[in-house]
């Protein structure tokens, strides 16, 4: 899965919105089942969109989500494509978010992102910038 984290819209044309948000969920759902997040997860990590909202974003019937959404799927695929460049194996592109890591109080990076604030998928992708920076 090769998606782009920047998915901020183009202003002024709203069909080019909802697709464009339409593909960041795609690609969220993707890597969602990838971390085998369940229904809740996904939705925290969405920022708690209704039961009713969640299934229909994942059936693919996307209106246009708010920018709080938007902004965290960006910082999802962000930690998606760093996770990709500093690992090769899947093993640790996907599973490196799962494992206990001492950097996080010995909780994993998903129990951080989980905590559900916008700030948490933030303090996760700035770490993983800092580790492609040699700076962790």
């Amino acid at each position: 899965m090769s998606v782009s984290a920047d998915i901020e819209p183009r202003s002024g044309d709203p069909l080019a919105s909802r697709e464009h948000a339409a593909a960041g969920l795609r690609a969220f759902f993707a890597l969602a089942d990838h971390w085998h997040l369940d229904a809740e997860q996904a939705r925290i990590l969405l920022g708690r969109p209704s039961a009713r909202t969640f299934y229909n974003w994942k059936s693919g019937k996307v209106g246009k989500p708010s920018y709080d959404t938007m902004s965290r799927v960006g910082y999802l695929l962000g930690i998606h494509r760093a996770l990709r460049t500093l690992f090769s194996s899947p093993e640790n592109i996907y599973g490196w978010v799962a494992r206990a890591n001492d950097d996080f109080g010995g909780r994993s990076p998903l129990e951080r992102m989980l905590g559900g604030d916008v700030t948490d998928l933030a303090a996760v992708r700035t770490y993983l910038d800092a580790m492609r920076g040699g700076w962790v």
